[in-house]
């Protein structure tokens, strides 16, 4: 067995190198962009960056310096694993328009709650003025970017 196994790791060896010596590996320079992607929030971030429900229960103040939108999702949730690659293209695509969270609902219950979300995915569609809307459901990416640019961006 040993006579068997000595060549064969030599074999191995010699095929994966091609039996010559190791080459001097050229160093290239990659540019790289800084893109954005969602951004997971806790109840703390939330009342932070978005709204502080607590301190102001009757009115609506956003505190956020670009309008967002906010994914109520599940990690268990398919309609939810649908749209978050979608989600993250938008993103991208929107990095220095808006913002994208996403809510874990299962953490962030009382967050949920106070939002009276019922179903998931829940979208809140939130605009530097106005009123922020809501939507249920899992969308397609080109209802998405409508309600981003009807509602969000209001163009």
């Amino acid at each position: 067995m040993k006579k068997l196994f000595v060549p064969f790791v030599a074999l191995l060896f010699m095929n994966s190198c091609n039996g010559q010596p190791a080459k001097k590996e050229e160093v290239t320079t990659v540019k790289t962009t800084k893109t954005m992607t969602t951004i997971h929030l806790t109840k703390a971030d939330f009342l932070a960056k978005v709204i502080n429900y607590e301190a102001n229960p009757n009115e609506w103040k956003y505190l956020g310096d670009k309008p967002c939108v906010i994914d109520f999702y599940a990690s268990w949730c398919g309609p939810c694993k649908m749209i978050a690659p979608i989600l993250d293209e938008l993103a991208k695509e929107y990095a220095d328009s808006i913002y994208i969270y996403k809510i874990d609902t299962e953490k962030e219950q009382e967050l949920a709650a106070a939002f009276g979300i019922r179903s998931i995915p829940t979208l809140l569609f939130v605009p530097m003025k106005g009123q922020p809307q809501m939507a249920q459901g899992a969308m397609p990416k080109a209802a998405l970017k409508e309600a981003i640019e009807t509602v969000v961006l209001a163009k």
